[in-house]
């Protein structure tokens, strides 16, 4: 009989005491690939999938445990990206195996690669019983500004946030303050009506928009869409988070 292939996640990069990755220290895994172009992703090296760093899940939870320690009660594994769902199959066999060892586990996902269509609705199902928190980032309230900013349509990304909702499983949601993209006080404020109508969200958060990748798009040979518009201002992220009424 043919031996099972063993199953292995393409990882970018991992992170032993990230403390803005969910609750607590966490153990960061950032996997590779991702379909959309956000044009103010500081991590374009991690579009291309392949280029990732080769992972068993048992060698990452094994090597996530040494750093228990520091988790306290609140801590664990967050996988991030890239886009995680787009390496689901891993992702399932990954969490399993951290909540056999009683780890909490967080998904920082775009919600990109959601669909109620199968095989991806029954894989996702399958994860969300292994995932304690998931933190979904929605890059604009308005689908063809969201398109604009990310090349993609926001629509199955809002109803992720729907379905989460169905299944009651807690959720952060975060917004990149973007001036010039994703700062208008009308879309903030649809934004929040929808959270609003959300019963799962245990938190918002606004991330406001940095140019610390502009070198890696230039690095990489690609035209860094966003260049000469600069971060927003203090006051500009003050008045997002009361809109938002985020932490």
């Amino acid at each position: 009989m043919e031996e099972k292939k063993e199953l292995k996640g393409y990882v970018h990069s991992l992170e032993s005491f990230g403390s803005v990755d969910g609750p607590g220290v966490r153990y960061v895994i950032f996997l590779t690939g991702c379909a959309m172009r956000c044009q103010f992703c500081h991590n374009p090296d991690t579009w291309d999938m392949p280029k990732g760093t080769p992972y068993t899940a048992d060698e990452l939870v094994k090597t996530a445990l040494r750093y228990q320690t520091y988790w306290g009660e609140q801590g664990g594994i967050t996988v991030s990206g890239g886009e995680p769902l787009l390496q689901i199959d891993f992702l399932m066999e990954l969490f399993r195996k951290a909540k056999e060892q009683g780890i909490h586990t967080t998904l920082d996902t775009s919600g990109n690669p959601f669909t109620r269509e199968e095989p991806f609705f029954e894989k996702i199902q399958e994860l969300m019983k292994y995932t304690d928190l998931v933190m979904l980032d929605i890059k604009h309230i308005d689908d063809e500004k969201h398109k604009v900013l990310t090349g993609w349509t926001n629509e199955n990304i809002l109803d992720m946030a729907k379905y989460l909702d169905e299944l009651h499983k807690p959720v952060w949601i975060r917004h990149v303050l973007v001036p010039e993209r994703s700062d208008e006080d009308t879309a903030l404020e649809k934004l929040h009506e929808f959270i609003e109508g959300l019963g799962n969200v245990e938190r918002v958060e606004v991330l406001p928009y940095h140019t610390l990748g502009e070198y890696k798009w230039k690095e990489l040979g690609y035209d860094y869409p966003l260049r000469g518009i600069e971060p927003p201002t203090k006051e500009r992220v003050e008045h997002a988070k009361q809109i938002l009424h985020a932490i």
